[in-house]
């Protein structure tokens, strides 16, 4: 770790690097940055950790500021309580899903989070503790009432709100893929809900709509 740079000395870089396009395109999505996300992890691998210049960068609101933030700060020195506020703070989508993929699921106060937010009366924080179950039921799943998900996700995912209505839609691609005896359940579920059905999808991507996602990913690992 080295010398850490003069925050306006980086939040000057940011801007340089802003691009109107690429804001544009940002904004459509409820993102609230111009950077191309390659040239901002570089600053990040140049500046390396950097805890004290991260919440500088964090206290200031900008999207490019808190994303870079989330790349430089050290996870393991964050409190639960430190966490807690810097998720309802996050004002992106991408600044929580950079947040809870490079920094909470880094932490040891992981789990404990991920049950007090999954009941979270709101939304967005309940989608942080959803997001962080999808990778418990992918490669930890024990202790998790897989069955009870189901029943949530049934009753619940079709009006919930967008963020969290995402986050419950990968718990149930997760459990279809990861748990045979419950797949079809899973793809049932994904049938009837019709949640993701038409969302555009690149060639040569898989679909975010459960059903197929659970086929493609099953499909690849029985070639595999």
């Amino acid at each position: 770790m080295g010398d850490a740079p003069a925050l306006e000395e980086v939040l000057a870089e940011l801007a340089a690097l802003e691009d109107p396009r690429i804001r544009a395109v940002n904004e459509r999505h409820g993102d609230a940055h111009g950077v191309n996300l390659s040239k901002l992890r570089a600053v990040a691998k140049r500046i390396k950790t950097q805890p004290e210049l991260a919440e500088e960068l964090w206290a200031t609101g900008d999207s490019a500021a808190r994303l870079l933030a989330i790349l430089v700060c050290r996870p393991g020195s964050l409190s639960p309580e430190r966490l807690d506020e810097m998720l309802r703070e996050a004002n992106t989508p991408k600044e929580q899903d950079w947040f809870v993929s490079y920094v909470v699921r880094k932490s040891k106060h992981a789990e404990p989070l991920r049950q007090a937010w999954f009941a979270d009366a709101d939304p967005d924080v309940a989608s942080a503790g959803w997001a962080l179950t999808g990778e418990r039921i992918a490669k930890r799943p024990e202790g998790l009432d897989l069955e009870g998900l189901l029943d949530t996700i049934e009753a619940e995912m079709k009006e919930a709100p967008e963020r969290l209505q995402w986050a419950m839609n990968t718990c149930l691609a997760q459990i279809g893929i990861a748990h045979p005896a419950l797949r079809s359940r899973a793809i049932d579920i994904g049938e009837r809900l019709e949640v993701l059905k038409d969302y555009p999808t690149p060639p040569n991507c898989t679909s975010p709509f459960a059903p197929a996602w659970i086929a493609e990913i099953v499909r690849r690992q029985k070639a595999g």
